[in-house]
């Protein structure tokens, strides 16, 4: 049998493959190393591997820990069973609860159409709002809806602009056969670059509008070489949108699951520290998204050819016309949307409720509005959940008096903002399931021993500097995402970067937020998260494209979060000391001072 046959068969039982062979592989762990931190080793890395496989479902995954590690003797299951709905995830179900009331009755279509009218239709301005919208939407709905519900806003306003992409691509194609026959080689070179000076002047095609004469004035070259510019603008305007996603989710606690993963896995690790809330990381997150979300918009624009002297000046060309179409159309678009009806307008008030709530109810710097209840027992889930209660009674119609004195009005009952139905359909129980197995593992991780025994074999970091530290974890786990899922990757690592922290008498702040932000910068492969899927799906991208656009954006993440950290992050988390709330995990670990100082001197030399 042929070598290429066997390797079909091996890749088509690849699952089973690795179902059946990882416990084996790894059995000595049982038998190397202590008892208990072995075992919970075992099954860490067995999730590991399934997680990053997909050997089985994340979600069939993430109850593992339910089965192991009772019958292990690592964890009783009345230790396991509760991590799987703690306030972390009501606090995350409120969220999507929410965001299911927005898509029920087109708030973010209107949203969306509106900010897109605001910004223009010149590519570079369009690219702008769109990562804009994308950002904002993604905040609050998940990053795979907004992906979803944007790319064909996009696709309609591109095809507004440049025409049908199909013959966009003949146009690009057209002289290839004839090209053999020039002894001058030159425009082969020109295939890939920019237009020329002369060429901002041609016209944006949208074929069956243009005239004969305006058609006539203008050579096969110039032809192709416009196709190429509004081509690569095509591929710019796909692109942003899901990493525009994908960045905005880490500015809300409820915009990604590894923000929860970090709140859980902190209240389990350091149950003192009660410096992140939902306020205070959106104080920190959300000047961080628009720092990287304005790289990121400069970078997208200048490789795909949004950046040019036309965002200085009007001019009246036909390109501009073209525009002008694209601008008609989100204008009659928005038109056909009508006026704010009265379920739109009840969700905006409760979404800028519920929005508000959670901002002020402890924002650290001032006293919020908990302080009116005895201390500790209302937090963000409570917040949460009270607001998205009230859309399943609110009328999504408006109530009149008068309807109890007329005796021709309709009796049929009253449709609310939201029915559970609905809601259930939206929620990705699946995330919720997984979330559990992050605060299950984490806490068996504590519980075991294993993340001090870890900890022990991580001393040689000590001597990295804290910048570079940070550095390399939010790169190491920018990388690991790109194959695998964020929220499976933060599961596994945080408890060794808490525990890294913790040896090296680091604020664990200084390196688990970093990891946490660096986790949703996947942008680099289709599979890496499933914005970046939907958008290649379009079949007009390919894997080089994201991997060259995806690579620079990573090094302006990572530089973005280093940033962060080391300027507003430091005074807003007082990153410059060693906390008394980050006690070892195992009491009998004498923590180092070598490093006690390490941020403060960083923080003097910036």
């Amino acid at each position: 049998m042929k070598i290429s046959v066997v390797s079909k068969k091996l890749w088509s039982v690849h699952k089973q493959l690795v179902l059946l062979l990882t416990p084996l592989v790894f059995l000595p762990l049982l038998f190397t190393l202590p008892e208990k931190e072995g075992k919970c080793l075992y099954v860490v890395v067995l999730m590991a591997m399934f997680w990053c496989t997909e050997a089985l479902p994340l979600a069939v995954t993430a109850m593992l820990p339910i089965c192991l590690f009772p019958t292990l003797g690592i964890l009783p299951s009345k230790k396991v069973c509760p991590e799987y709905f703690l306030e972390t995830n009501f606090l995350f179900l409120s969220g999507l609860v929410m965001a299911s009331s927005i898509e029920e009755w087109g708030l973010h279509r209107r949203i969306a159409l509106k900010v897109l009218t605001i910004v223009g239709v010149k590519p570079a301005w369009l690219i702008l709002g769109m990562m804009l919208t994308s950002s904002f939407l993604s905040m609050w709905l998940s990053n795979t809806a907004t992906t979803a519900m944007m790319l064909p806003i996009a696709n309609a306003i591109l095809e507004s602009l440049f025409g049908d992409l199909e013959t966009l691509k003949l146009k690009c194609k057209a002289r290839e056969e004839t090209e053999s026959d020039i002894i001058n080689g030159s425009s082969t070179v020109k295939l890939h670059s920019l237009p020329l000076v002369g060429s901002e002047k041609q016209l944006l095609s949208i074929d069956g509008m243009d005239g004969p004469e305006q058609i006539d004035m203008r050579t096969s070259e110039e032809i192709r070489l416009e196709s190429q510019y509004q081509l690569k603008v095509w591929k710019g305007f796909l692109i942003c949108i899901p990493y525009a996603a994908s960045i905005g989710g880490t500015a809300t606690l409820t915009g990604t699951a590894p923000n929860l993963i970090l709140i859980g896995q902190l209240k389990s690790y350091f149950p003192d520290c009660d410096l992140i809330n939902f306020g205070s990381w959106f104080a920190f997150a959300f000047p961080l998204m628009l720092l990287f979300l304005f790289l990121g918009w400069i970078w997208i624009a200048f490789l795909y050819g949004g950046l040019n002297t036309r965002l200085c000046y009007k001019k009246t060309d036909q390109r501009a016309e073209a525009e002008a179409r694209a601008k008609a159309l989100l204008t009659e678009s928005y038109r056909k949307l009508g006026p704010i009806n009265f379920a739109e307008g009840a969700i905006s008030f409760f979404f800028i409720l519920f929005a508000v709530l959670l901002f002020t109810r402890d924002p650290k710097f001032i006293s919020g509005w908990s302080v009116f209840f005895k201390k500790g027992y209302v937090s963000d889930a409570v917040t949460g959940v009270i607001i998205v209660s009230i859309l399943f009674f609110f009328p999504s119609q408006k109530p009149s008096l008068s309807w109890w004195s007329d005796p021709q009005a309709s009796n049929t009952p009253y449709v609310p903002l939201l029915s559970w139905k609905k809601a259930q359909d939206y929620v990705p129980w699946n995330i919720i399931l997984l979330l559990g197995g992050g605060f299950a593992m984490a806490k068996a991780c504590e519980e075991s021993g294993l993340a001090s025994w870890i900890g022990g074999h991580l001393q040689p970091l000590a001597e990295v500097p804290p910048a570079a530290a940070v550095m390399l974890i939010t790169a190491f786990l920018a990388c690991f995402t790109e194959f695998a899922s964020n929220t499976a990757t933060i599961i596994i690592f945080l408890p060794v970067i808490a525990e890294l922290a913790i040896r090296v008498s680091v604020n664990p702040l200084y390196f688990m937020i970093p990891a946490t932000v660096g986790c949703s910068y996947a942008f680099m492969l289709p599979v890496s998260t499933p914005p970046n899927s939907i958008a290649f799906a379009s079949g007009h991208l390919m894997v080089k494209d994201m991997v060259k656009t995806g690579f620079v954006m990573n090094i302006l993440g990572i530089l973005s979060v280093s940033l962060a950290m080391n300027t507003w992050g430091v005074a807003m988390f007082n990153l410059n000391k060693y906390p008394e709330w980050a006690h070892p995990i195992n009491k009998s670990i004498v923590v180092p001072d070598v490093h006690l100082s390490s941020v403060q001197s960083l923080n003097a030399t910036l």
